[in-house]
């Protein structure tokens, strides 16, 4: 079996990267007459190559198959000097889960947080994703915050 590889995301990545991205959305809920408007596909998309945004995107891929995407961003805390650094969006095709590419993906991005100085890489998951989450319970700690918040 070939080697996994975790690379940055290119502009040449689109056609690999999306199915990825309405994956990750179907996951969370997000298709079909829920799907979020393409206009938020396009912009996420362009964020990633725009030197003034701080998210940033990595893809898994064995043979040139894509298996694997992860969206992370900088941002400031008002507890350090140092930027954290926050997963916002992990997924692995259902095919290639329990093989590694969710902690390989994990991995990359604490390289690139310790690159970037980062004292922190955090991520929220939701309460039913019990698979993810015996991952993260042995590539992390759980804080203990629960998450609120409000639509407006």
């Amino acid at each position: 079996m070939a080697a996994l590889v975790v690379r940055d995301i290119t502009a040449d990545d689109f056609g690999a990267w999306k199915p990825l991205w309405e994956g990750y959305n179907a996951f969370y809920g997000r298709s079909g007459e829920t799907a979020l408007p393409e206009v938020i596909t396009q912009s996420t998309w362009a964020r990633f190559f725009d030197a003034d945004e701080p998210v940033h995107a990595l893809v898994a891929e064995r043979d040139g198959e894509p298996l694997g995407l992860a969206h992370y961003l900088f941002h400031r805390s008002t507890t350090s000097i140092d930027n954290h650094c926050y997963l916002q969006d992990l997924f692995t095709v259902e095919a290639a889960r329990g093989l590694g590419v969710g902690r390989a993906l994990i991995e990359a991005v604490y390289e690139r947080a310790r690159q970037a100085g980062s004292p922190r890489v955090y991520w929220q998951t939701h309460e039913t994703n019990a698979t993810a989450m015996q991952l993260y319970d042995k590539v992390a700690c759980r804080s203990g915050f629960v998450v609120y918040r409000k639509l407006l």
